[in-house]
């Protein structure tokens, strides 16, 4: 008897299989939208996918009347840079104090606790004291990010590195490594694969703790858009914005994965397909 769990979709199954619940999701909407137009003409709650993707179109490709910009893009590239200067500071802290952690026993001892203890501050708690402490500009709602990311990398990193079986790095030095050369050469080797995943993990609250930002203090971004319609309940914006969203965080994701397959094959031979 075949079990379950031994079931491969294969090719045009796996596809198919991938789209189905996109497509219950769309029908679910259609009906429900149909449904409530028919009752109320004038419902904003769930408009048709007709007006969503003419209120999207125009946003992306007209110029607004006050800014002369192209609303979608202008807010895009706003929220983008913050989310990529916010994002990388915290893999670059995540990772070099995550291998420090991890190998040094001064570091573990010194570091550990308090590193523990900020990832598990909310960093929505914070966030009025960065206001205040920062300012309401850019800087604030990047080092949100950074508060929010850079504590679990810092941990998952570290507990990557102390797996390394310690036969490794005595070998190394018995060889002759110095403690430089055993990070450079065993650490940060199996720590890398590591990173882009947990890099991964983190794109969704990352996303969640850039909108907070910009909902609260910003005249530009994806979150000021949604939050600066929401009094007029245009759903028309604010879905289509959620939509994109998404497809970035999807896009962001599906680069990183094939970043890490592409540059270490070897830490996903064992993998699942």
């Amino acid at each position: 008897m075949r079990r379950a769990m031994n079931i491969r979709p294969a090719g045009g199954a796996r596809v198919l299989l991938a789209l189905l619940p996109f497509l219950l999701l769309a029908l679910v909407y259609v009906f429900g939208s149909a449904e409530r137009r028919a009752a109320n003409p004038n419902d904003k709650l769930l408009p048709p996918i007709s007006e969503m993707a003419d209120t999207a179109a125009r946003m992306a490709t007209e110029p607004d009347r006050r800014s002369g910009e192209i609303v979608l893009v202008s807010d895009t590239t706003a929220s983008l840079q913050r989310l990529a200067l916010g994002l990388g500071l915290a893999t670059l802290i995540g990772l070099t104090l995550g291998v420090a952690i991890g190998i040094l026993p001064v570091a573990t001892a010194a570091g550990g606790p308090l590193v523990a203890v900020i990832s598990m501050i909310p960093p929505m708690a914070i966030l009025p004291i960065l206001f205040i402490v920062f300012g309401l500009g850019e800087l604030s709602k990047v080092v949100l990010i950074v508060i929010g990311v850079a504590p679990p990398i810092v941990r998952d990193i570290a507990m990557t590195v102390q797996a390394i079986p310690v036969e490794q790095l005595v070998k190394a030095q018995t060889l002759g490594a110095s403690t430089w050369t055993t990070v450079l050469r065993v650490a940060l080797p199996q720590a890398l694969p590591r990173l882009i995943e947990t890099v991964r993990l983190q794109i969704g609250p990352a996303f969640l703790f850039l909108i907070a930002a910009e909902a609260i203090a910003a005249d530009s971004g994806l979150g000021y858009r949604i939050f600066l319609v929401r009094r007029y309940l245009a759903m028309d914006v604010i879905l289509p914005y959620v939509a994109w969203i998404t497809l970035l965080a999807f896009l962001m994701d599906f680069a990183l994965a094939k970043l890490a397959r592409g540059a270490f094959p070897w830490a996903y031979a064992g993998e699942r397909r």
